[in-house]
């Protein structure tokens, strides 16, 4: 079967998304990118907000139009599936099978029972991480020098206004020697960055009898290949003296943190469920700071939560200003059904949400723009991600792909993607740096 596969959604569903590809195409699928050829098309949808559950039924819906043509199969899996298995097929009965999130393992039979006619919806309660071998497939749809390593599934953390527990499961840590076993065939394979991502990357082994993700990153960087290690969504209240040692000690790790922190306000913080306080915060990232003074820390707020105040939203303005975060994105809450949050009085008006994430935003530019203004004259190796028609772009340590700025410079020899050079940085914007390569 001729296979199109779209992937919407996070990163983490990104590697679900490969890992399916990887399967399908071990079945003996092909797999296109034109949705017109294909006989078979996969969706694999988000559906941690109301926006992502809108664009996962906007694609659905999009897609269905193709079943007038080639197209004999109409597949959706991912967290909407998962999360709304039963309305996806009464509401867009133009879908032909439905498969939840623990079992995407399944997708290959799932093709074979719709194309032999008759729908099929297979959901499940397995909730458990997908088999080495079938990891083993995964084709990487990133750069060929870079992927990410999904480290765990599910969560513990239970936060007010998120339904991904009640989707994905419980935390669970995927064995230390799979993860190696993987990151050793994606270095084989030419990637030079790998990206640690999970709900929270900080419990890394907690459910297997000890935090270890200082252990995790020592052992990924013995393996040859591998230049940079990036850590993303560590929650501050689990980040440990271990864990700060290894960041500073590992030469492959990148100086760089993302540490979601939410909101700054005790009171906000406790509707939300969430661990930290503000002393708490701000003790955390002090503790990075003064072990790493060239650290990044990139961070995610959310406004306005119900019972958010006035004061509530100055007051983060103003730990903002303090804190000064060198990336930051700022997120309006959703209120979803099935969510503690979702039946809290105070909920906020949508315009005053939108207001407040824009003054975040405007904060927030001019903090970077002055970051990166004490970056120029700075000499600093960067990873190159391309070329336009005139410059090459590419990133700092301080820099995920798809996530943050880009540095651009111009090259009298040719770069190859995935290569590193050295770059003086001679301009500043609010997000991007230009700059000239030293080589």
């Amino acid at each position: 079967m001729l296979v199109h596969f779209i992937s919407l959604g996070c990163d983490k569903n990104l590697v679900d998304s490969e890992i399916m590809l990887g399967i399908l195409s071990a079945a003996g699928h092909t797999i296109t990118d034109e949705e017109q050829r294909a006989e078979v098309i996969v969706i694999n949808t988000c559906g941690f907000i109301a926006e992502a559950s809108q664009e996962s039924v906007e694609t659905i819906l999009r897609m269905a139009r193709n079943k007038r043509g080639s197209c004999k199969a109409l597949v959706v899996t991912g967290c909407m599936a998962e999360r709304y298995k039963e309305e996806i097929f009464k509401e867009i009965p133009e879908v032909d099978a439905v498969v939840g999130v623990g079992d995407f393992e399944e997708i290959s039979r799932a093709i074979d029972k719709v194309c032999e006619g008759g729908k099929h919806k297979f959901v499940s309660g397995r909730i458990q991480p997908p088999a080495d071998e079938n990891i083993l497939k995964r084709m990487v749809s990133t750069p060929p020098y870079m992927a990410y390593l999904k480290i765990a599934e599910g969560c513990d953390n239970r936060c007010a206004y998120c339904a991904i527990p009640s989707i994905r499961g419980p935390y669970r840590s995927r064995p230390l020697d799979s993860l190696l076993a993987e990151a050793r065939g994606l270095a084989a394979g030419g990637v030079r960055e790998l990206v640690l991502v999970a709900q929270d990357t900080a419990l890394y082994g907690a459910d297997l009898g000890a935090p270890a993700l200082p252990l995790l990153l020592a052992r990924l960087a013995e393996i040859d290949g591998l230049a940079w290690l990036r850590v993303m969504y560590c929650y501050p209240e689990h980040i440990t003296d271990e864990l700060i040692t290894e960041l500073r000690d590992n030469p492959k790790v990148c100086r760089y943190l993302d540490i979601p922190v939410q909101h700054s306000e005790d009171a906000v913080l406790k509707r939300m469920k969430r661990a930290s306080s503000k002393d708490g915060l701000r003790g955390i990232i002090g503790r990075l700071r003064r072990a790493m003074p060239d650290i990044a820390l990139r961070t995610t707020l959310m406004v306005g939560f119900p019972g958010e105040t006035a004061g509530d939203f100055s007051a983060l303005l103003d730990f903002m200003a303090e804190i000064q975060f060198d990336r930051l994105g700022v997120f309006e809450y959703s209120r979803e059904d099935g969510t503690e949050a979702a039946s809290m009085s105070g909920q906020i008006s949508a315009s005053v949400k939108r207001k407040r994430k824009n003054a975040a935003m405007r904060l927030q530019m001019d903090i970077s723009a002055q970051k990166n203004k004490h970056l120029i004259a700075k000499t600093m190796d960067v990873i190159v991600d391309g070329k336009l028609p005139d410059v090459y772009c590419g990133r700092t340590y301080r820099d995920a792909y798809e996530v943050d700025g880009m540095v651009f410079f111009e090259s009298a020899e040719e770069l190859m993607s995935g290569e590193f050079v050295t770059v003086r940085v001679t301009g500043a914007s609010q997000y991007d740096l230009t700059g000239e390569i030293l080589r």
